[in-house]
């Protein structure tokens, strides 16, 4: 799934640019490319598929050459991830009935490499084995407001070690609820990364959303030839905006959660790249060749690479150049840049964005 802006990452995420497409971590591989290379190791190239907005095929191209145009679906407008998911179920269908799926942002970054590898696994045995809508969930370190939070069953199930029933999920808590959360050690961070059978996940979708998987159903024979995307633009025109974890996941019976720590971040928020980088002697983050500080702790300093930059006295904050934009905001602050940019838009247009 790679069809966000990445708002909270401006200003160097911009809708004509978004951060899946931004080497972030500089690993010399943008983040879309970091997902496919560690999911290469268990899916063949061609079984790939990127569902993006019809802004990003070119991009898309550019940053996977491996793959083919066919094998990226394009949205025309954004309408959350349960059209997504079927809109890719629908391609699926057609190719392999019996597929086992693995659905993942583009946009995520995970460090533990070799531990991913166990869990997908582990993941993709499991599902090919039960009727289970699988979700990995992430063993959290701190009361995060800003994830998801899944609560387990008590007892392990099917005799897998970290395998839960799934009991409840809630919404990013507030800092309160979050701290009950760990507290408690009854929950995960949801990640947003589901394994699957395509059998499992459509006869969820016409159990609990029937009216998106009719408007694929009534345009299925237009999927894989000239007409599809005349029939998606037609869907996507009708259909219901609605996340996965709303839609099938909070009502399904038979949701399991594989408790993981692989070193995974959902790289929302500056504050999450700053918590996932490396610091200097006195906790700095910096992205850029020239960056002189002086007296600063806890800041995040990131400016294009040759850019001269000269920071003094200050502490806790964000300074961020890109596309002749700066942003210099307090670190706990960061919420607001989402309020910064709708200002900027209505002072200045959509371009800025």
């Amino acid at each position: 799934m790679a069809g966000g802006i990445g708002s909270r990452f401006w200003p160097l995420s911009r809708t004509d640019y978004p951060k899946q497409f931004i080497d972030i971590m500089g690993t010399g591989r943008s983040l879309i490319q970091q997902t496919f290379d560690r999911f290469k190791t268990h899916v063949p190239v061609e079984n790939f598929l990127v569902v993006t907005n019809q802004l990003y095929k070119d991009l898309v191209l550019e940053h996977l050459p491996e793959l083919t145009p066919e094998q990226i679906l394009l949205e025309p407008m954004r309408r959350n991830t349960a059209p997504c998911i079927e809109y890719a179920n629908q391609v699926i269908q057609k190719k392999n009935p019996n597929a086992l799926i693995a659905v993942t942002p583009a946009d995520h970054i995970i460090m533990d490499l070799p531990e991913f590898n166990r869990i997908t696994q582990i993941s993709f045995d499991f599902v090919s084995e039960h009727d289970a809508l699988l979700t990995l969930g992430i063993k959290p370190n701190r009361p995060d407001t800003g994830y998801g939070y899944i609560q387990k069953e008590a007892e392990q199930s099917h005799g897998i070690d970290d395998l839960y029933r799934v009991k409840t999920f809630t919404e990013k808590p507030n800092l309160e609820m979050a701290n009950f959360f760990i507290s408690s050690g009854e929950f995960s961070w949801n990640s947003g990364i589901f394994f699957w059978s395509l059998q499992s996940i459509q006869d969820s979708f016409y159990k609990y959303l029937p009216d998106i998987v009719q408007l694929f159903d009534e345009q299925s024979a237009h999927i894989g030839t000239t007409t599809e995307q005349d029939a998606i633009n037609e869907i996507y025109s009708v259909c219901d905006n609605i996340s996965i974890d709303y839609g099938i996941m909070e009502k399904s019976k038979n949701v399991y959660v594989l408790a993981s720590d692989f070193g995974w971040s959902d790289l929302g928020t500056w504050g999450s790249l700053f918590a996932n980088s490396p610091k200097d002697e006195l906790n700095n983050v910096k992205n850029g060749e020239n960056v002189f500080l002086y007296d600063c702790n806890n800041c995040l300093i990131n400016v294009p690479s040759k850019k001269v930059v000269v920071v003094h006295g200050l502490e806790g904050f964000i300074l961020v150049e890109s596309n002749d934009t700066i942003l210099i905001c307090k670190k706990d602050d960061e919420q607001s840049i989402k309020r910064f940019v709708q200002d900027v838009q209505h002072k200045l247009g959509d371009h800025i964005m």
